[in-house]
């Protein structure tokens, strides 16, 4: 199928999507957003892809959200068609997400980067809410993720000045979970990638759940859910397969069952 806004392959077991409007530096526009639901609309249920990367170019992972067509828009009428709530599908997507990102993740770029489960960040990339040098604020889940992740003061600053952060502050901060060179980020997050669409689909879709889940409650709900998830995974063919190979000093055969 051809896009207009993205570029899909797939390797393997893991499925790639590269932001793909190189003029306007990966702006994120409504189209974007259809076309890269649909493609994990599919992936979903496809037991085939078991991990996604989502990346950009060199210069912009995503520099924001596309201006131009956001300018003329009204309220009430982004309340009655709720406009950004579909760029929110990457948070459900139950398989892991991997981000490769370079060069600028600002606003919108910088909340997709965020529903990401994993944030791989090249040398030259730049983090930042800017939103508030348009008059708004930001609004895929900039002030709640952002906050969550790398705490309240340096939100505050991020979001009330509109700075950028670099790579390394990013890592420091929590954001990013490793810097790599811009010449081997996408080499790097397709290893990640491939590593994790290795091991056993029902046990990775369960830790993603897990550890999303120590966001949105408290600690001792959060254990009980682990332990319950925890105990669940007894009865997957994986669990067997995985504990017999490391008894047996085998490699696994997982089934993803």
């Amino acid at each position: 199928m051809n896009y207009e806004t993205i570029l899909v392959e797939t390797k393997g077991n893991v499925g790639v999507i590269t932001l793909n409007r190189p003029k306007a530096l990966n702006a994120l526009n409504s189209q974007l957003f259809k076309e890269m639901n649909g493609v994990l609309d599919g992936w979903e249920n496809d037991q085939n892809i078991r991990c996604v990367v989502i990346t950009g170019s060199d210069k912009a992972f995503a520099a924001g959200a596309d201006i131009k067509e956001m300018e003329p828009l009204q309220f009430p009428g982004t309340y009655v068609d709720d406009f950004i709530t579909p760029w929110d599908r990457m948070s459900r997507f139950r398989k892991p997400l991997v981000a490769a990102v370079a060069g600028y993740a600002l606003g919108g770029g910088c909340e997709v980067a965020m529903m990401c489960d994993i944030i791989l960040a090249a040398d030259n990339a730049q983090f930042g809410q800017p939103e508030i040098k348009l008059g708004v604020i930001p609004g895929a889940g900039g002030t709640q993720r952002l906050t969550r992740i790398i705490g309240k003061a340096k939100t505050m600053e991020l979001v009330l000045t509109g700075r950028m952060m670099g790579a390394e502050e990013a890592e420091r901060s929590g954001l990013v979970a490793r810097i790599v060179p811009l010449t081997d980020l996408k080499t790097e997050a397709l290893k990640v990638a491939e590593n994790i669409a290795a091991l056993s689909l029902p046990a990775v879709m369960a830790a993603k759940e897990c550890v999303q889940r120590a966001y949105e409650t408290t600690l001792a709900e959060g254990i009980r859910g682990e332990r319950r998830v925890f105990q669940s995974l007894f009865g997957t063919h994986d669990q067997k397969e995985g504990m017999n190979a490391f008894v047996s000093k085998r490699p696994p055969s997982f089934k993803h069952r």
